[in-house]
């Protein structure tokens, strides 16, 4: 079983992916975590990963699809796979076609006022790096880290201009991409603004159709 997720930013992909791989018995694979391990590796399609994050510029979608192909060659995805941060473009999409056949698409959909909720919540430990949240998961005593007593913060990419800015550019990235798979009829849309359980509930009843 072949699955590509999309969503916004907030909408909880990795999580959702992560808790449904062991469900699935299937692997999770994050674009950001190929280019980190071929980074690390000093594989040769890691070098040219580095030199090009170095320089501040985006990985071009030819060497993107090539770490892709690389990793979908391994044997544990012979009984499939989650694709988490890919295909992000057209290009991408057409390519990962001529070699392997994707089962469905699952579009996390949210609401841009609830993502916003969300991520402007996040606080993040200084120290340890712990996370928090000062609706859903909020510390015991304010700004301070239930682990390590460290002072707690926002990240930058977590202020309500930022996150808004990251969601209009995801739109328009990705609708063409939406509108790709629904007329080839693999998307499947889900409401993440649930709790993540109950969306992993549900896209793990919608599999066993396929």
């Amino acid at each position: 079983m072949n699955l590509i997720f999309l969503g916004p930013p907030g909408a909880g992909k990795g999580t959702v992916a992560s808790k449904l791989k062991d469900i699935l018995g299937l692997p999770h694979i994050s674009t950001g975590d190929l280019f980190r391990a071929a980074i690390k590796n000093e594989t040769d399609l890691g070098k040219k990963v580095k030199l090009i994050i170095e320089k501040g510029e985006l990985v071009p979608d030819q060497l993107t699809v090539e770490l892709v192909k690389e990793r979908l060659s391994k044997d544990d995805t012979a009984k499939g796979y989650i694709l988490d941060g890919f295909p992000r473009t057209i290009t991408q999409a057409e390519a990962l076609e001529t070699f392997t056949k994707i089962d469905s698409v699952i579009n996390l959909e949210i609401e841009k006022e609830k993502v916003i909720k969300r991520l402007s919540g996040r606080r993040l430990c200084k120290e340890c790096g712990e996370g928090y949240h000062i609706e859903y998961m909020p510390p015991k005593k304010t700004n301070t880290c239930d682990k390590c007593g460290g002072e707690l913060y926002t990240r930058k990419d977590d202020n309500i201009e930022s996150i808004s800015n990251r969601l209009e550019i995801y739109t328009k990235e990705t609708q063409p991409l939406i509108n790709f798979y629904t007329e080839k009829n693999l998307i499947k849309n889900f409401d993440s603004s649930l709790a993540a359980d109950k969306v992993v509930e549900n896209v793990a009843n919608f599999t066993k159709s396929l």
